[in-house]
């Protein structure tokens, strides 16, 4: 089991109530408190806004982590965030890196991406940034094989839990053998994470685990060791 267990918040406005604009707070909202507990990844997980609105989100979304995460004394912030699918979104706003589906660009081919983008002069905050950060989807042991040849920075593994045909416990524990570190997601639990870290996950992705609790005490439950 990791000696520290890491965390994956997926973001889901459309989970919040109210109108677009009250969704948008509370989006914001719950990921200042992801920065404030230290939540390693936020993944902006919005499909359905046009690219421009995606963009205008993803700004603010930056600027909320920062304001949350970067007191006087300097402190780098911890919290990186990702955007789903969208590296020309990513470049565009200056995010950390991308989040891939299984059967998206590679994220070799991604990273070529960021760095053309770099010496052409397009995505201008980008180029004062380090590499991408690359997560992947997988859903199958084999999907986890190829995302870390495919030199990958971690892989989302699910649904351990949920659905008509979760991947299970044992499925989890397979694809957590390989060497690039593998976040559960699917049905994941205050109950029954610690499953998943007893099977080999660095650590915990979830929309609805982020989102309908306490972030500080999720993270404080399951650090605490």
């Amino acid at each position: 089991m990791p000696s520290t267990c890491r965390f994956y918040y997926i973001t889901d406005r459309t989970q919040f109530a109210g109108d677009e604009r009250a969704r948008r707070r509370h989006l914001l909202d719950k990921i200042a408190e992801a920065a404030c507990c230290g939540v390693d990844y936020v993944q902006l997980r919005e499909k359905d806004p046009s690219t421009h609105d995606l963009e205008l989100l993803a700004r603010d979304a930056v600027i909320t982590i920062r304001q949350h995460q970067s007191p006087p004394t300097g402190r780098t912030p911890t919290t990186r965030l990702l955007i789903n699918s969208r590296s020309d979104v990513a470049l565009a706003t200056g995010t950390d890196g991308v989040h891939l589906r299984s059967d998206d660009v590679s994220p070799h081919d991604t990273r070529e991406i960021w760095t053309r983008s770099k010496t052409c002069g397009a995505g201008a905050l980008a180029r004062e940034n380090p590499p991408p950060i690359i997560g992947v989807s997988c859903h199958s042991e084999a999907e986890v094989l190829h995302a870390k040849e495919n030199a990958a920075d971690f892989a989302v593994f699910g649904p351990v839990f949920e659905k008509a045909l979760p991947a299970g416990l044992a499925a989890l524990h397979r694809a957590c053998q390989h060497q690039i570190p593998v976040y559960a997601l699917g049905g994941v639990t205050l109950d029954n994470a610690r499953q998943c870290l007893e099977a080999g996950a660095a650590g915990i992705a979830g929309i609805r685990l982020f989102q309908q609790n306490d972030i500080a005490q999720l993270v404080r439950q399951l650090r605490s060791g």
